[in-house]
């Protein structure tokens, strides 16, 4: 698969875990795509940490507004009935646990639930900004990453770079497959045929626990 064609899987498999009445918010980058894939019957009411509560799908190219951008700079809509704030107002709602899913991109992730996604040491970073406040604050916690960074591990059994948050991640999700994070470690419970365990393991630090009930990647 190209770079496209993996968002892509991420992104759709994603979005089928967020259901009807649910409070949203995704992280910056391939998070961000997420809305495009939303089944229409299906009304999530995605919430951005620099100040909106309703926001939509990107916008057709040409249509872009300047005033309307998520927390990551890219450009957004809004559905009827959004509203918007200032961000202690945001922070507020994501720090008094009134979101229900966040979903975020990982540096690294581990078998305890432990994320890495804010810095490489060594590397200029602008900051953690919210991604500490989402992941404890939110109520379920979903990553949405690819499988590896250039061929590198990055479900690993420990982390080895800083921490964003500890033993707060409850699912991961990645073109190869979608794992739930459970007291033993890391359970594959969904596989994209066009990969085999062994390939999926061989791609993981972690020693993957295979689910006995093993189905087909949904899309």
């Amino acid at each position: 698969m190209d770079k496209n064609e993996i968002r892509e899987v991420i992104a759709r498999r994603a979005a089928l875990e967020l259901h009807d009445g649910d409070v949203v918010n995704l992280g910056i980058g391939l998070p961000t795509i997420i809305p495009n894939y939303v089944p229409e019957d299906v009304n999530v009411i995605l919430q951005s940490e620099n100040g909106l509560l309703g926001m939509g799908a990107a916008p057709a190219e040409g249509e872009e507004d300047l005033d309307f951008v998520n927390a990551g700079g890219g450009f957004i809509t809004c559905k009827k009935g959004a509203s918007s704030f200032d961000s202690s107002v945001s922070f507020g709602i994501i720090r008094g646990g009134h979101v229900d899913v966040t979903v975020l991109g990982a540096l690294q992730v581990d078998e305890k639930g432990n994320l890495a996604n804010w810095i490489i040491p060594g590397k200029k970073t602008p900051g953690m900004g919210g991604a500490m406040d989402l992941i404890v604050g939110a109520k379920r916690v979903i990553l949405a990453m690819e499988h590896t960074a250039r061929g590198s591990h990055k479900i690993m059994t420990d982390c080895n770079l800083p921490l964003t948050a500890a033993g707060q991640v409850d699912m991961i999700i990645t073109e190869m497959g979608v794992m739930d994070i459970v007291p033993e470690g890391i359970l594959l419970k969904e596989i994209n045929p066009l990969f085999t365990i062994e390939q999926i393991q061989e791609a993981t630090d972690a020693k993957l626990i295979i689910a006995e009930d093993l189905i087909e990647m949904k899309k």
